[in-house]
């Protein structure tokens, strides 16, 4: 499923001959990084937990993933986070310049919506991709992944609760990982209860995996992590440790993980590699 899916995504995004070529080799920079790719895989293993077959998801994984790696070449920019490395790499405005990191997360935002259209080319009503469009929007844009960054840059350096983070993280982190699950169920031609369930799993998720990533940040390194450690402590970042403590920080996400493992597995034998990839998500170190 993964090598099928890199393939596909790959073919996805524009050559980097194409012109502007400067433009395409950053985005296809930008979004072939070496990364764990989480996103679509929730999406493909969504999917096939309720009763779909996966490849029939794949223009919404390859959307969802165009969105995470959009996210992230606009939170690297000076503006935001100004970060030098990511996934083991620069940046990529860094390696393109400023202005080319801005177009090129512009062109995968973009991207995103164009291939979600291409779910009806894999038989998909238009109703279902109408929701599917509705759903990775909503998950996209202000009131969610956008608006969790303006909440983060705004808690930058002042004193904030338990609850204030964990809004943070469930808009800027946890949207988009319960969106993947979603748009694997609509894929899947779900029904309402299950993609519901499915969304209430990404959720979990989404806020477990994030309050993990703030603890690896505290402890790891740049070689094992692929981006620079302990700046969230430098900037004042509004953490989930930082909030409650370490403690208290690892017994919740760890609650969150088993959560949301528990829920999918209520979907029976098709939801193994569900709930095998969350298990991954819960013990990685990087």
């Amino acid at each position: 499923m993964r090598r099928a899916f890199e393939r596909h995504f790959a073919s996805a995004l524009p050559p980097a001959r194409l012109s502007p070529s400067q433009l395409h080799a950053a985005i296809r920079y930008s979004a072939l990084s070496p990364g764990k790719r989480m996103r679509p895989l929730l999406v493909l293993a969504a999917c096939e937990a309720v009763r779909g077959r996966w490849e029939r998801a794949l223009p919404a994984a390859v959307a969802v993933e165009c969105v995470h790696a959009f996210s992230l070449v606009h939170d690297d920019l000076p503006a935001m986070d100004d970060d030098d490395y990511r996934r083991g790499r620069l940046t990529t405005h860094k390696k393109f310049g400023e202005a080319m990191g801005v177009l090129a997360g512009d062109a995968l935002l973009a991207l995103a919506f164009e291939q979600l259209a291409r779910l009806a080319d894999h038989g998909l009503p238009a109703s279902r991709v109408v929701e599917a469009v509705r759903v990775l929007a909503h998950a996209a844009g202000s009131r969610e992944l956008v608006g969790g960054q303006v909440l983060d840059l705004q808690a930058e350096r002042r004193g904030v609760t338990g609850a204030q983070v964990r809004d943070i993280h469930r808009r800027k982190t946890g949207a988009l990982i319960a969106a993947a699950l979603v748009l694997g169920g609509i894929a899947a031609g779900a029904q309402a209860g299950e993609v519901r369930t499915l969304e209430l799993a990404g959720h979990e998720l989404g806020l477990a995996f994030q309050i993990h990533d703030d603890l690896l940040n505290r402890r790891s390194s740049l070689a094992q992590l692929g981006k620079r450690t302990g700046t969230d402590a430098a900037r004042g970042k509004a953490t989930y440790p930082r909030a409650v403590g370490e403690d208290r920080a690892r017994l919740d996400a760890a609650r969150l993980f088993r959560a949301a493992v528990g829920r999918v597995t209520g979907f029976g034998s098709r939801a193994h590699g569900l709930a095998a990839l969350m298990l991954s998500v819960a013990e990685r170190e990087r």
